[in-house]
């Protein structure tokens, strides 16, 4: 007994037998090629033009019929009928797996029958990278080796390396066939040495591949670099001045940071504070303070000595701007000295001259007088004559 299939194929091969001579062009089913990535879904479209009252068929790679005009054949939920006419029949495929991928036939059943492939080419999508090699933080100068692993893409993936904003050139990618015989595991390695200002810096490693589109999987590893502390001192008040307080602070950086803190002062072996403090405090300045202070900050990754030059022979420092504040003031007082200076002059000068006037004045007509009365009775202004008498008062 022939199977249904079969005999339905025979079946319809009879059917066909008395269509006559059709074109074979108008009744050569056409179909495309379609690519597709994991998880996606692919749509397989076939056309006629001329279909001689016959349906079109679909059928996988392993020859197991689909759809049979819209006659589901597969029972698979992921296959659904799209579109179904005489002259097309469009089905497609969702969640689509690996083993999805392969060639799959559209055929029309004429005399004879003819057939169209559709090549199904199903993407392995990369899983997200992984980075290795970074356990403790570096050293600085040390030789930095990450490794960056992605398995999974089809075909092959390819892998790129970022630290900060700079391309990282890494070694040639290792690739090696993953267990189901059908994608692939790529590996990169990248080297490069490690200074201070790779602290808190992220190295990412990036796939790249087809089936990503445009969307970016990377993964990022930020660094942590020991390296030796510097030092700075920064005094408070910055100028400081005989009687006053003064703090000393000792500013480092470093990874790790300093945790332990030594301050001395040039001529003395004794430490200025029993214990360990980044602040030295001066409580009352005066000129025995004077001299070099030095603070030793360490850590695990060495010491490093910073010296301060505390100079306070001067009882009263000023600042540049205080300075510049004080020849200001300066300036205008002796203005102002000299406009009063001025004033003083001009005002003698006018006093002295006005002075003069009424002098004369009181004394004109008595130059000819023969005696002191005569004099009086003459002078102008006199209180024998009848003219009012002029007087000149400042």
């Amino acid at each position: 007994m022939l199977p249904p299939a079969l005999t339905l194929l025979l079946l319809l091969g009879c059917l066909a037998a008395g269509s006559g001579n059709l074109s074979q062009d108008e009744s050569q089913p056409t179909t495309s090629d379609e690519t597709v990535a994991v998880g996606g879904t692919v749509v397989l479209r076939c056309r006629v033009e001329d279909p001689d009252d016959s349906s079109l068929q679909w059928s996988n790679p392993a020859q197991q019929t689909l759809y049979f005009g819209e006659k589901r054949a597969l029972r698979d939920n992921r296959i659904q009928l799209v579109k179904s006419t005489p002259n097309e029949l469009t089905i497609s495929i969702s969640n689509v797996v690996l083993a999805d991928e392969g060639e799959y036939t559209c055929s029309i059943f004429t005399m004879p029958v003819r057939t169209a492939k559709a090549l199904v080419t199903v993407l392995g999508v990369p899983q997200n990278p992984q980075i290795f090699g970074y356990e403790l933080p570096f050293r600085e100068t040390e030789m930095a080796r990450l490794t960056c692993k992605s398995s999974g893409s089809k075909p092959a993936a390819q892998l790129r390396w970022r630290k900060g904003n700079k391309e990282l050139q890494g070694e040639a990618s290792e690739v090696r066939e993953d267990d189901n015989g059908k994608t692939f595991t790529v590996t990169s390695h990248v080297e490069f040495p490690v200074t201070k200002e790779d602290n808190d810096v992220e190295v990412t490693c990036t796939v790249d591949h087809e089936s990503l589109q445009n969307l970016e999987r990377s993964t990022s590893q930020k660094l942590q670099v020991y390296f030796k502390p510097t030092a700075t001192i920064e005094p408070d008040p910055p100028y400081p001045r005989e009687g006053e307080e003064l703090r000393l602070q000792c500013e480092v950086q470093g990874n790790p940071v300093p945790q332990e803190f030594l301050w001395t002062k040039e001529g003395s072996d004794v430490p200025l504070h029993p214990n360990t403090n980044r602040v030295l405090t001066l409580p009352f300045l005066n000129k025995s303070d004077s001299g070099t202070y030095t603070c030793t900050a360490t850590s695990t990754m060495g010491s490093v000595v910073v010296k301060y030059n505390l100079d306070i022979n001067d009882a009263s420092p000023m600042s540049s701007s205080s300075g510049t504040y004080h020849a200001v003031i300066g300036g205008v007082v002796a203005v102002i000295v000299f406009l009063l200076l001025s004033l003083l002059i001009v005002l003698a000068h006018y006093l002295i001259r006005h002075k003069g006037t009424y002098l004369t004045h009181e004394a004109k007509g008595s130059d000819d007088a023969p005696d002191a009365d005569t004099a009086i009775i003459n002078a102008e202004g006199g209180q024998a004559s009848g003219d009012e008498k002029k007087e000149y008062f400042i």
